[in-house]
C-alpha cells in the first residue's frame, strides 16, 4: 500500500490539478491524505469533488505551519511507501512507476524537478542544477540541503523513526531526508518527476529562497544535528 501525504491550506486554484495528476497513479488500495489546514476558500471543495474513496481528508493543527500539517498527515499514513505532495505542483505520469523502481534498492528517494512559473511555463528544466543539489549525507546536512518534500517518497521504516518530529527542526522534509540518510540509505534520481510550480502564495523554500541570516543557517544545521543525535540515544536507551 502506499501513501501520498498532501498539507493544504487555502490552495483550491492548484489542488485539483495536482489530485488529477496523482490519482491515475495509483491502485485501489492506496490512500492520498490531506490535512487541510483550516482553509477559508474552496479547497475542500474541490478535493471532495473528485469523490474518490482514495482521498481522505483529515483536520490540520490550525497553527499556521506546513510542517505541522506535513507531521498531522504522516500520523494518518498507513501505507509502507510514503510520497510527499505539494498542493501546488504536478506530477508526471511515470513519478510513481520510477520511484518505486528507485525504492527496491533504497530506503528513500529524491527526484528531480521541472521549474515552472504559475501557469507551468519552464523557467528551468533542473531544480538540481538550479539548488546545486548533491549526493552526499554531510553535504545535504552541512552545506546545502538537497531534500525537497515534493520530490522525496520513503519507506515506512524512515516514517516511524522520524516520528514525532523534533520541535526545534526548520522544516520536515529537511528532517526526513537527514533521518534516512544518517540512518538508512537515500538515493538522488536525475529524473525530472515534479512540476514545481513557483508563484506570488508559494510556501516552500525552494520556491522563494530561503532569505535567512548566515546566524539562522547555521542555528538549522545544528538543531538538526541534535535532533539525530537525541533520535540516536532514544533508539539505544
Amino acid at each position: 500500500m502506499t501513501t501520498v501525504c498532501i498539507a493544504t491550506y487555502n490552495g483550491e486554484k492548484y489542488i485539483g490539478e495536482q489530485l488529477a495528476s496523482i490519482l491515475p497513479q495509483l491502485s485501489s488500495e492506496d490512500e492520498v491524505i490531506v490535512s487541510d489546514d483550516g482553509s477559508t476558500d474552496d479547497t475542500l471543495r474541490v478535493v471532495r469533488g473528485f469523490a474518490d474513496n482514495r482521498i481522505r481528508v483529515v483536520d490540520g493543527p490550525h497553527r499556521n505551519s506546513p510542517t505541522l500539517n506535513f507531521e498531522n498527515a504522516l500520523h494518518h499514513a498507513k501505507g509502507e511507501v510514503i510520497f510527499l505532495a505539494d498542493q501546488d505542483d504536478v506530477w508526471t505520469t511515470d513519478k510513481v512507476k520510477v520511484c518505486m523502481k528507485a525504492l527496491e534498492k533504497s530506503d528513500c528517494v529524491v527526484s528531480d524537478a521541472i521549474v515552472t512559473d504559475e501557469k507551468l511555463n519552464v523557467m528551468n528544466t533542473s531544480m538540481y542544477n538550479m539548488l546545486n543539489v548533491k549526493h552526499g549525507r554531510l553535504y545535504n546536512l552541512l552545506c546545502h540541503n538537497g531534500y525537497s518534500g515534493c520530490c522525496m517518497a520513503f519507506k515506512r521504516k524512515v516514517l516511524e523513526r522520524a516520528l514525532p518530529f523534533p520541535n526545534e527542526i526548520p522544516m520536515h522534509d529537511i528532517w526526513i531526508g537527514n533521518v534516512a540518510a544518517f540512518y538508512y540509505s537515500v538515493t538522488f534520481v536525475r529524473h525530472q518527476l515534479v512540476k514545481f510550480r513557483r508563484h506570488d502564495n508559494v510556501v516552500s523554500y525552494n520556491g522563494k529562497g530561503s532569505g535567512y541570516s548566515i546566524v539562522r543557517r547555521i542555528l538549522i544545521r545544528f538543531n538538526t544535528i541534535r535532533g539525530l543525535l537525541r533520535l540516536a540515544v532514544r533508539h539505544v536507551f
